[in-house]
């Protein structure tokens, strides 16, 4: 079980990629605590673009919870290291 909590107490490298029309942010990849929910990335792009509505896509295929933990999110589907988010000001995705 101690094993279990400090990977989730890791920092994971989100990599935000601008998608459609969305515009292309100057700080793309940060680090968030694992233990966090996924909508503290979405108040963050919300914050970054100033707009309150967005589309939010995990490696372009789907849209995750905001209650969804980031590190859930990355040891499902991270890639390279990294948890790859898409972001769009329309739906780029169906």
């Amino acid at each position: 079980m101690a094993t279990e909590s400090l990977s989730s107490a890791r920092k994971v490298i989100v990599q935000l990629k601008a998608t459609a029309d969305a515009p292309i942010l100057k700080q793309n990849k940060f680090k968030i605590l694992g233990t966090d929910k996924f909508a503290k990335v979405i108040d963050f792009l919300s914050r970054q673009l100033q707009r309150e509505s967005m589309f939010v896509y995990i490696n372009s295929a789907f849209s995750p919870n905001p209650d969804e933990l980031v590190i859930d999110l990355f040891n499902n589907f991270g890639v390279d290291g990294k948890l790859l988010v898409n972001y769009a000001c329309s739906v780029a995705w169906g």
